[in-house]
């Protein structure tokens, strides 16, 4: 890569010593603990037996999505006002930097760093490793709730779906993948429509490439060197492509491979609704199989 992805990486990411470096020293700094599972949505509970110290519960259901809107998945994008409302409420302040984590695979922290961003809070980084890599490195741990001071940020971009990072709608996904590369971030057992836990019709986009976002991720949750991510966006087509788009179940891993790409200096534009979205409507194409190095599915329904 031309850009230096160590200084890419320190604009996307920090570490666990690094976050607490910068708390020792006094730095004005806002945490926001993202915890969610698929299965677990609400971390309130575990946020409040151990968390940061001074870190804010973000509750990803209630305040990174908008569940009143109906026909854009799952996990809707929320509006800008609501999300100035929250980030106020977490005590986001203009001009200090927050540090988003989670202790799930990066799902959390990436969708609340996308949301973020989309809103134009752009000093925003993912804790490498999430929590466990705070406990692991014997950091400590504070439990209770937090209420930090009314935060004074604001957010300029009331429809995220136009806000400060590129997005998709139902049509430009379906048209993505005869000019780009369109990756499915979902394991490939729901890709490849093999097994389908969550939504009603199992499947892909047709031609989409697969490339999980927990391949990203090395067996302690840290996100890969860039040497490796590169070879894993390669092998898809990715890493050269004109233009990039990512979606997944609804939105929220997607975010995960989008993070990993822009360590890489690659941007990719995020199709919201994501599977959720797509299958919901009887009219669009499925596609089933597994996908080969140019996104050519072995059947199509």
């Amino acid at each position: 890569m031309t850009i230096r992805t160590d200084v890419l990486r320190a604009d996307i990411l920090i570490t666990a010593e690094q976050l607490a470096e910068r708390v020792e020293a006094g730095e004005a700094i806002t945490i926001l603990d993202v915890r969610w599972q698929l299965d677990r949505p609400d971390g309130r509970a575990d946020h409040a037996l151990g968390h940061i110290p001074g870190a804010v519960y973000v509750d990803l259901e209630g305040e990174l999505s908008d569940h009143s809107i109906s026909g854009h998945g799952r996990h809707p994008l929320p509006s800008g006002a609501a999300v100035q409302a929250a980030a106020r409420r977490w005590g986001l302040r203009s001009g200090v930097p927050v540090v988003v984590y989670d202790n799930w695979n990066r799902a959390g922290s990436a969708r609340a760093w996308w949301v973020l961003r989309a809103a134009g809070i752009h000093d925003v980084r993912i804790l490498d490793g999430g929590l466990p890599a705070w406990r692991a490195a014997g950091l400590p741990i504070a439990d209770g709730i937090e209420n930090p001071v009314p935060g004074d940020v604001r957010v300029l971009h009331d429809d995220l779906h136009d806000g400060e990072l590129p997005t998709l709608t139902v049509i430009e996904a379906a048209a993505l993948p005869d000019r780009g590369v369109l990756l499915d971030a979902r394991a490939p057992e729901r890709f490849s429509g093999a097994a389908e836990p969550v939504d009603p019709v199992a499947g892909h986009i047709p031609g989409a490439r697969n490339l999980p976002s927990g391949s990203l991720l090395d067996d302690t949750g840290f996100f890969r060197p860039a040497v490796e991510l590169e070879q894993r966006f390669g092998a898809v087509g990715a890493a050269d492509a004109s233009v990039v788009g990512v979606y997944c179940g609804s939105g929220v891993t997607a975010a995960v491979d989008i993070a990993a790409l822009a360590v890489l200096g690659i941007g990719a534009a995020l199709f919201p609704g994501s599977w959720s979205q797509w299958s919901a409507n009887p009219a669009l194409p499925v596609a089933a199989g597994s996908s080969t190095a140019h996104g050519e599915d072995d059947s199509r329904s």
